[in-house]
């Protein structure tokens, strides 16, 4: 059993094509085995927890110290996994695989069946199944562009590379990081969100500062002011003003890049650099918007929900889904970016709740809150997975071998969501039978059934002006409005107080220690991140078999 790579340490040094080593196979017969067995893994432990727990833990590193300790087996046949691309290949499909299952596919069919529409589960398994796959191939297309930098923070795949590179080089880097570790599983121990922590210690200050305040204004805003939030709809509006402030952002850079482009016709110089990526995500866009407008289709006749609406109130579904499962992947993908969180189940409530306030017939509503919710995830942990190969690879050192990297990135990815898709058609009754969905299936039905509010509408315009101010004072570079709306969605305890004292400590830590302390703390910010995720997903699997 060969995984077609050679054994090559890691060090400051990129590892690239003119070490004299191809990148391994993904498809080679050692690393194909080691994806589907740690995919099949995932996928299961993926779906249990959230049917069980409403939560879908991180097993980036899971995957990532199953090769590690194959790579360690006295064989030939595993001297392969040495490889840290090897080992970037196992943790980007068990990854792929474990929030594909879960994230992408298992909750969105929940809701047919909560609603009673049994008749449309597999028509909706197969729409989301191509959904999630467009998804991640988006990401694929649109990483390291103006819109989805490959410099910007990706904290889980930070977090894995440093882990990786840890484990590869031992000496102070693996010091450094253990310690991280330890901290974050003893902070974990004591429910402390460490990866919060973690994450404000290598994201942009201004969106930090952003998110932290998000946080910490959920956490105290009833207990202090006597505001419920969510029934005022605040973060809902201000993260659908942010998020459409956005879209005009990303718009705008690629417009400029087209004028760059037109003004360089005639002369020798190509477009490269941020003009060239903002081609290419341009091009993206526009496949995307395609693709998905092809799979509402698919949707709306598959499931029937075309049968129950007017041929003009069906072309106008078709146009909001496409749009509402579009823009919902790029706000997931913008605050998984910088923040390491995406709130893809409240992004996915706030498309519903504005497609009831359109006045869509509730079957029309089962389709779209499935589509969108299904639209998400698969990007955002696909760009975690590539930021941990472009670490690994040199930070595009070698623009052929990071591009090799990323194209076998991509084929452990979709092999991980092909065993998720198995895995989820062969299990799915039982989770059902036992009446076991994704818990927040539960909300989606209830706000369908609720039917639309005009008090609803008036919060959702009112909050949405505010977030579309702080995004565009912000900028398309700092994303304070979709940060500060991400904080506010989010409502796990603590949270905005460990982003608060990783502040603290990035703006200390150089005082006290001097500059060069700030690849100390990237590493141990991945440390303290990997060390939650690993508690996290421990503690979630003993809960599940108790």
């Amino acid at each position: 059993m060969s995984t077609d790579a050679t054994n090559r340490a890691v060090t400051d040094a990129p590892h690239t094509a003119a070490d004299g080593a191809r990148h391994p196979r993904a498809l080679a017969p050692g690393n194909l085995i080691l994806t589907v067995v740690l995919s099949v893994f995932g996928a299961v432990v993926g779906v249990q927890l959230l049917a069980t727990l409403g939560v879908t833990p991180s097993t980036s590193l899971i995957g990532a110290l199953a090769a590690m300790t194959l790579a360690r087996v006295p064989l030939v046949a595993f001297r392969g996994f040495r490889s840290v691309h090897a080992q970037n290949l196992a943790q980007t499909s068990i990854s792929s695989a474990t929030f594909g299952a879960a994230n992408s596919l298992f909750l969105p069919i929940g809701i047919p069946f909560l609603f009673g529409m049994d008749d449309m589960i597999i028509p909706m398994l197969v729409g989301v199944s191509v959904a999630m796959l467009v998804d991640a191939w988006l990401l694929y297309r649109m990483y390291d562009t103006p819109a989805f930098p490959a410099k910007n923070p990706w904290p889980l795949g930070l977090a894995a590379a440093e882990a990786i590179r840890a484990g590869d080089e031992g000496g102070r880097r693996a010091k450094v990081l253990g310690l991280g570790l330890v901290t974050g599983l003893v902070g974990a121990v004591f429910s402390l969100p460490m990866s919060a922590f973690g994450v404000a210690l290598i994201g942009g200050f201004g969106a930090m500062a952003a998110f932290g305040v998000g946080l910490l204004f959920t956490q105290y805003a009833d207990p202090l002011f006597g505001l419920d939030l969510n029934a005022m709809y605040l973060p809902h509006g201000m993260m659908i003003g942010a998020g459409l402030v956005a879209l005009v952002q990303v718009g705008r850079t690629i417009l400029g890049a087209r004028r760059t482009n037109t003004a360089r016709t005639g002369s020798a110089a190509a477009p490269e650099g941020a003009e060239e990526g903002a081609q290419r995500l341009g091009r993206s866009m526009r496949l995307g918007l395609g693709a998905y407008l092809a799979i509402s289709v698919l949707l709306a006749f598959g499931t029937g929900a075309a049968t129950h609406m007017s041929p003009g109130m069906l072309i106008g579904f078709l146009v909001y889904a496409t749009v509402a499962a579009f823009l919902h992947e790029l706000l997931v993908g913008i605050a998984s970016m910088h923040s390491g969180w995406f709130p893809a189940f409240a992004i996915a409530l706030i498309t519903l709740l504005l497609g009831i306030l359109i006045g869509f017939p509730p079957e029309a509503l089962v389709v779209l809150s499935g589509f969108t919710a299904a639209t998400g995830p698969a990007f955002a942990d696909m760009g975690y997975d590539l930021k941990t190969g472009y670490l690994l690879r040199g930070e595009n050192a070698d623009p052929a071998f990071e591009l090799e990297g990323r194209r076998q990135q991509l084929i452990a990815a979709m092999i991980g969501f092909g065993v998720a898709i198995v895995v989820v058609l062969v299990s799915y009754r039982m989770f059902f039978d036992n009446g076991q969905t994704a818990p927040i299936d539960a909300a989606y039905v209830a706000a369908i059934k609720a039917g639309p509010s005009v008090e609803t509408a008036k919060h959702l315009a009112l909050w949405a002006i505010p977030g579309a101010i702080v995004q565009l004072v912000g900028g398309s570079k700092r994303q304070l409005g979709i940060l500060l709306a991400t904080g506010l969605l989010i409502t796990t305890p603590m949270a905005g107080w460990m982003v608060a004292a990783g502040i603290a400590a990035r703006v200390l830590a150089p005082r006290l220690f001097g500059k060069d302390v700030k690849g100390d703390l990237e590493v141990f910010a991945g440390g303290a991140i990997a060390g939650d995720a690993l508690y996290s997903f421990g503690n979630g699997v003993f809960k599940a078999a108790k």
